[in-house]
């Protein structure tokens, strides 16, 4: 199961249909390739990622109802407007990472960014892109490094990915560009150190999947940090770059700013909208 990587998504090609060409419907399968296929032909280039590229990193099999495609934010409208010419429902669900091609009761994420507006894609995810086989058609996978960047903000109440991510640092961990991903994180580095404890946490006997020199740096990183009374003076709230319900009522109630606004990750119109679309609970 192993692949290459390298600067251009090369490597070997790896063949990758297993489960999907088992458990998909005919013309499910066939919506799936037939998109990588027209995107292919149109020039727009995309990456898998979702529960196939999982499924590839880790060996988890997840028969999710959809089919996950990441695309530079500049080629989303082109390639709604292409798959829309083919017939295909579009629609941008959320002007700040997210977007839907549907055919009868089958539909398609087209991805540019995280719920939070942090994790953009961007030329390094396609740099970086593992080759593989998907459906029976050469695609490119998701990097599993901007996968646990992206997945590592996912703290629903309903939804939380540590486990993906402990999954992917068990598999995957000794072969990471972990100085790209610490960049990724930058002054979010706490978040990835918190997964990395949950790790250790998970699996003892497997520490030496993450680096030592990794450890260490997060490490001085946490002892060097000024006490919380003379980091900031101004009171912010960064829980909702990590769950766009549960901290609302810090932002709400308590006086708190939203981290959001702080980090310029999304707008006031796309947070609005954001919230706004949270399913109601009893």
């Amino acid at each position: 199961m192993d692949g290459s990587r390298s600067a251009g998504g090369g490597g070997r090609i790896v063949n990758y249909a297993m489960y999907r060409t088992g458990c998909l419907a005919p013309a499910t399968r066939e919506f799936y390739r037939s998109t990588l296929r027209h995107l292919d032909e149109y020039g727009i280039p995309v990456l898998v990622g979702g529960a196939d590229a999982l499924e590839r990193y880790t060996g988890i099999e997840r028969h999710t109802k959809d089919f996950d495609i990441f695309v530079r934010r500049r080629d989303v409208q082109a390639l709604l407007q292409e798959l829309a010419a083919r017939g295909y429902r579009t629609e941008l669900s959320f002007s700040h990472w997210l977007g839907k091609a549907f055919c009868n009761e089958d539909f398609i994420d087209v991805i540019f960014s995280s719920g939070n507006g942090v994790a953009q894609v961007d030329d390094e995810w396609f740099a970086y892109a593992h080759r593989a086989r998907v459906l029976g058609y050469p695609a490119l996978l998701c990097p599993p490094e901007e996968i646990i960047w992206s997945k590592s903000y996912v703290m629903e109440r309903e939804r939380f990915d540590g486990a993906d991510i402990v999954h992917l640092l068990r598999a995957r961990g000794a072969d990471l560009d972990w100085k790209r991903l610490l960049r990724r994180f930058g002054a979010h580095w706490p978040v990835l150190m918190s997964h990395l404890l949950l790790f250790d946490f998970v699996y003892p006997s497997e520490r030496r999947q993450i680096p030592q020199w990794v450890r260490e740096s997060l490490g001085q990183r946490m002892m060097e940090r000024p006490s919380s009374d003379t980091a900031r003076t101004e009171a912010i709230c960064y829980g909702t770059l990590l769950s766009r319900e549960q901290y609302l009522i810090d932002i709400e109630r308590w006086g708190y700013q939203d981290g959001r606004a702080h980090e310029g990750t999304m707008s006031p119109k796309e947070v609005a909208a954001w919230t706004a679309a949270i399913e109601p609970r009893c």
